[in-house]
C-alpha cells in the first residue's frame, strides 16, 4: 500500500529582475505567484530589482539569510545582453548547483520554443539550505519552468522523490 502524504506548504520569495518592469506590467512574477499560491504554498516576498548584479545578489542574500524564506524564485536577467546578469549574480551565492534544471529546462524548451532555447542561462542550486531558481523573464518561460519542474518538486506528494522532502537534510 502506499502512502498517501499532504501537501508541506513552502515559503517561496519571487524576484523580477527588470529595468522596465512595474508590478503592473510584471506578468511574469504575478504568473509565479498565482502558480505557488495556487499550488498550495506561500508568498514570503516579493520584489522588483533592476538588472544590477550587486542589487539582485544583496535582495537573494537577505532572502536566503532569511529562515522564514526556504525557496527563492527569480524571473529575468537570464539571457545573452550586456545587461543580463542574474546568473552571475545567483552563482556565487550557490552552495550546490543543481545542474539537471538547467539543462531540462533548455530541453523542456526546446520543443516549445526551437533552437532560441539555448539562450537561456536559467540555473538552480541550494544556498544556505534554500533552494533558488532562476528562470527567463517571459511569462511562457516561467509557466514552463513552475509547471514542468518547479512545482512538481516542491510538491511534497510528488514520487518517486522531490526536492520538497530534503529540506530538513539540506543543512547536514
Amino acid at each position: 500500500m502506499t502512502e498517501v502524504r499532504e501537501l508541506k506548504p513552502l515559503r517561496v520569495a519571487v524576484l523580477t529582475v527588470s529595468d522596465t518592469r512595474n508590478e503592473v506590467t510584471d506578468k511574469s512574477g504575478a504568473l509565479l505567484v498565482e502558480r505557488l499560491r495556487a499550488a498550495g504554498h506561500v508568498l514570503a516576498a516579493k520584489a522588483i530589482v533592476r538588472d544590477e548584479i550587486y542589487a539582485i545578489r544583496a535582495l537573494v542574500s537577505a532572502w536566503i539569510a532569511d529562515p522564514q524564506v526556504e525557496v527563492v524564485i527569480t524571473t529575468g536577467g537570464t539571457g545573452l545582453t550586456g545587461r543580463d546578469g542574474t546568473p552571475e549574480a545567483i552563482g556565487v551565492l550557490l552552495d550546490k548547483e543543481i545542474q539537471g534544471f538547467g539543462e531540462l529546462f533548455r530541453s523542456i524548451s526546446f520543443a516549445e520554443i526551437g533552437a532560441s532555447s539555448f539562450q537561456s542561462r536559467c540555473l538552480a542550486g541550494v544556498a544556505n539550505a534554500t533552494y533558488v531558481f532562476c528562470l527567463p523573464g517571459s511569462s511562457g518561460a516561467c509557466a514552463t519552468g513552475w509547471d514542468k519542474l518547479i512545482g512538481p518538486q516542491l510538491d511534497y506528494r510528488t514520487r518517486p522523490c522531490n526536492l520538497a522532502e530534503l529540506i530538513p537534510r539540506l543543512k547536514e
